[in-house]
């Protein structure tokens, strides 16, 4: 006979009772009978204690997830699934990429990095704060010009953001959106004519707060950005034959001592929270 005993750790113990054949000779029953509950008994004790042990050798950890600002919202659907199934929390500092790898170089508690471009991956893997053989391409993304889902503003051409007296995007020398829309306008020559009209925001949300305001006629941010707000539309997609690569790399942090920031790094990889990320537009490697 088995009995299964489990714990909240998620941990089950099975107890094998050993029960006395019908079979069996008469006599002596009655003390074979005593000598086997015994042995259940003392089994009991053993698999309990076991299990306790187990249980207080799995506690679980925190996570500090350093992410692009245009990640916001898949990650935290993504980070309930994985405390859902691992126990462990996920704790979140969105911003620009540029900004929270300068946090990082300057001694922030990180223990994963997820960044929207490589160049910034690259400062901290020159830094030693991430090892080459830790980093994964996770995520790819697509460049589009919005503009207030009230505006009669049209966007046929690149050469129409000309029309805009201001265009939002987040800091085109530092912030990777910005640095992908300057590269996109540089390569058709239209960077000189744009730039003055350019407004710089700190990171992606800010850019979309600005068009969705109607502080900017228009600006320059991914399409995971523009689809989750219904106070802008998009006037113009940006393919990726004719856009920049947009890559973003994820890694953990060499420092960190958790075991749970090298299984919540895997787990982003996965398939469950690439399904998360393919539902929020994300283009997943």
């Amino acid at each position: 006979m088995i009995t299964r005993f489990s714990c909240a750790c998620g941990l089950t113990f099975a107890v094998f009772a050993v029960a006395h054949s019908p079979s069996a000779p008469s006599v002596g029953i009655a003390t074979m009978g005593r000598k086997t509950n015994q042995l259940r008994a003392w089994m009991l004790v053993l698999s309990v204690a076991s299990l306790t042990l187990a249980c207080r050798r799995a506690p679980t950890e925190d996570v500090v997830v350093f992410a692009a600002a245009s990640t916001t919202d898949a990650l935290e659907d993504i980070a309930k699934e994985y405390r859902a199934q691992s126990g462990n929390a996920v704790t979140f500092s969105f911003g620009g990429s540029s900004t929270l790898a300068k946090q990082i170089i300057g001694g922030a508690p990180a223990d994963i990095f997820l960044s929207a471009d490589v160049t910034q991956m690259d400062s901290l893997e020159k830094a030693g704060l991430v090892h080459k053989e830790d980093r994964r391409a996770l995520l790819s993304n697509q460049l589009v010009v919005i503009v207030p889902a009230r505006s009669n503003m049209t966007i046929a051409d690149p050469s129409d953001l000309a029309n805009a007296p201001h265009v939002a995007t987040a800091d085109p020398e530092s912030v990777p959106v910005g640095i992908y829309a300057r590269q996109w306008l540089e390569s058709l020559g239209l960077w000189s004519a744009i730039k003055p009209k350019i407004v710089p925001t700190l990171d992606v949300r800010a850019a979309l707060a600005a068009v969705e305001s109607e502080h900017a006629e228009a600006g320059i941010v991914y399409r995971t950005d523009a689809a989750i707000s219904p106070r802008v539309k998009i006037a113009y997609s940006v393919s990726a034959e004719k856009g920049p690569k947009i890559v973003y790399p994820v890694a953990r942090i060499a420092s960190s001592k958790t075991y749970a920031s090298a299984d919540f790094v895997s787990f982003l990889t996965g398939p469950k929270a690439r399904a998360v990320f393919a539902r929020y537009g994300f283009i997943t490697f």
